[in-house]
């Protein structure tokens, strides 16, 4: 089971999280990952302070099944041995500046004259367009702050939410493998390779496309909803007698209504004039939610889901990563997936998020460690132990 890029070869420059985020999932698919660090290594490689005992599971999950070389760059015979890869690959994949590869003679109108069948993948944090492109950025910055989403879910006077690690970097990186694929497909008809591009702002804007489309279109800016007063009373998250939390899921709240008020044992509301259609109940949200929230603090989560389930009304838990790991669904739908390990073992990791029914894809190799593979990868190149010796007396490989 190798997976639908089974013989795509993949040389990736890139560090931290959005770049190797879209060459994990090649890599799952089936590509031959070649993963090109510099001397010190790739910086996300020194969380692993984080989880004392556990290694570095951000950083597994975002590197496994991949080949690492080390190359000194700044180096010409680390630079030759750059190109010796990129010679025969399909896909260069980077999240470095665009100035830096600029200046390395990396950027994409070099190697595409170079080698015209070779598809250049940017991933960068604010494009490579505009006086900006070379500003500093994590995910954090570029899609959580910029793009407007921490402040599409912060209410008016109150504090951001803390962002968790990742969110954006790795739905940048799944669109950018989406785009190789496309690429890829391209090629197959034309022979030409071309620059496929994401960046963290493009996706931040449109994660957030209902909200940055409003405002395109009526030039008005969104406000954020709390969950005392939001529009729609029925999509809205409520706690329960035992403190945990579930979402209501009626978006269409008048078809839903009447089950709800049965579930709820509040059939009079139905009489209510302030609760009549659902634009009343967002007239009247606050109201109406007191009184909801008064109603479901009477029970259990479990308890009303055995309730709510018997009587067609639609709702989710809000779980934590720990209820999620053992949820029977997570497992059926396939959001885990065996991992081998360096000493011949598996662990569990989070799968990532598309499978394939005529090639199925599985992980078939362990995290690789900082240069773990750099002597076996430039035998394939062509390069004889010889002259390998001699790179690593001059510290180009370690």
């Amino acid at each position: 089971m190798a997976g639908p890029m089974e013989g795509i070869r993949v040389v990736e420059l890139g560090v931290w999280v959005a770049g190797p985020a879209c060459g994990g999932i090649l890599a799952d698919w089936g590509a031959d990952v070649v993963k090109v660090e510099g001397p010190q290594g790739d910086p996300f490689r020194s969380l692993e302070w984080l989880y004392p005992g556990a290694g570095n599971p951000p950083f597994d999950l975002d590197n496994r099944g991949k080949r690492s070389i080390a190359l000194d760059l700044r180096q010409p015979d680390g630079m030759a041995a750059m190109h010796a890869l990129l010679a025969p690959a399909d896909v260069f994949l980077s999240n470095i500046r665009p100035g830096g590869l600029e200046r390395m003679g990396l950027d994409y109108p070099s190697l595409a004259e170079r080698y015209p069948r070779l598809i250049y993948a940017s991933v960068t944090g604010f494009s490579l367009h505009g006086d900006e492109r070379d500003r500093h950025s994590y995910d954090v910055g570029a899609f959580w702050s910029r793009a407007g989403i921490a402040r599409s879910l912060t209410p008016q006077d109150g504090e951001l939410p803390y962002q968790r690690g990742g969110i954006g970097d790795h739905m940048t990186g799944m669109s950018a493998a989406a785009g190789v694929a496309a690429a890829l497909f391209h090629r197959t008809r034309t022979g030409k390779g071309q620059l496929v591009e994401a960046s963290l702002l493009r996706l931040g804007a449109y994660m957030l496309g209902w909200d940055h489309n409003v405002t395109a279109m009526t030039g008005s800016e969104t406000v954020a909803w709390g969950r005392h007063n939001p529009p729609n009373p029925l999509i809205n998250c409520y706690r329960c007698a035992d403190g945990e939390w579930f979402w209501m899921l009626g978006l269409e709240g008048d078809r839903h209504w009447p089950a709800v008020t049965e579930a709820l044992g509040r059939t009079d509301w139905r009489a209510d004039p302030r609760f009549a259609d659902i634009e009343l109940r967002y007239t009247n949200s606050e109201a109406l939610i007191s009184e909801m929230d008064q109603v479901i603090a009477t029970r259990t989560r479990a308890e009303w889901g055995e309730i709510f389930d018997a009587g067609d009304v639609w709702w989710a838990p809000v779980q934590s990563t720990l209820e999620m790991l053992s949820d029977p669904q997570a497992r059926a739908a396939g959001c885990w997936v065996s991992v081998p390990t360096p000493e011949g073992d598996t662990t569990e990791m989070v799968a990532t998020p598309v499978d394939f029914s005529a090639c199925a894809w599985e992980v078939t190799a362990p995290v690789p460690e900082f240069g773990q593979h750099t002597e076996l990868i430039l035998l394939e190149h062509g390069y004889e132990w010889e002259t390998i010796a001699e790179l690593k007396q001059a510290g180009v490989i370690p």
